[in-house]
């Protein structure tokens, strides 16, 4: 399923012409995902939205983020999922699925189902991304025949990459994680 040449926005996204394109890798590479895996025309629209909507908030201002959310005590990085959701919810988007894949993006969450392993999937295995660029496209090519093995392998990667970094690891993390073993 081809994605169209210009990426439609909900009028409240927030977006900087830098993450446009991360938008943008991320959503071209579910649609061949969603190619790939010949996923019926539903499901393929879920793909390519949860990887249009995904970041649609990530330059809003830590304000607005929280009065969305309601939530004034989690790290701000975390809060343009939920504030997404919440605002695709508002406007009437009933796809369960796709608001939790939005919603979760970050930390990720046990309740996903397909696609938001695949968004988990994408945003760290984007193009545009500076590090293990070999290993990454190695991983992205297997995603439609070993979608599975691949998402464990994600998620053992960015969890790596946290503890490196000296970064926090947060429930949902490590019960995604978890559910994994």
């Amino acid at each position: 399923m081809p994605i169209p040449t210009a990426i439609d926005f909900p009028p409240w996204a927030q977006i900087a012409d830098k993450r446009i394109a991360h938008i943008e890798r991320v959503t071209e590479l579910l649609a061949d995902w969603a190619t790939t895996m010949q996923l019926d025309s539903a499901s393929a629209l879920l793909f390519v939205d949860a990887g249009r909507l995904h970041d649609t908030l990530r330059d809003a201002p830590e304000e607005q983020l929280r009065s969305i959310t309601g939530d004034y005590e989690s790290p701000v990085g975390l809060l343009h999922g939920p504030a997404a959701a919440a605002l695709l919810e508002r406007d009437g988007d009933i796809r369960r699925e796709l608001i939790e894949a939005i919603r979760y993006h970050t930390v990720g969450s046990v309740m996903w189902g397909t696609v938001g392993r695949a968004l988990y999937m994408a945003d760290y295995l984007e193009s545009g991304r500076k590090f293990s660029r070999q290993d990454r496209r190695f991983l992205s090519a297997l995603v439609p025949n070993a979608f599975d093995a691949v998402f464990r392998q994600v998620v053992r990667l960015r969890l790596e990459w946290s503890v490196r970094e000296g970064y926090p690891i947060f429930p949902e993390t490590v019960a995604l994680w978890n559910s994994l073993q």
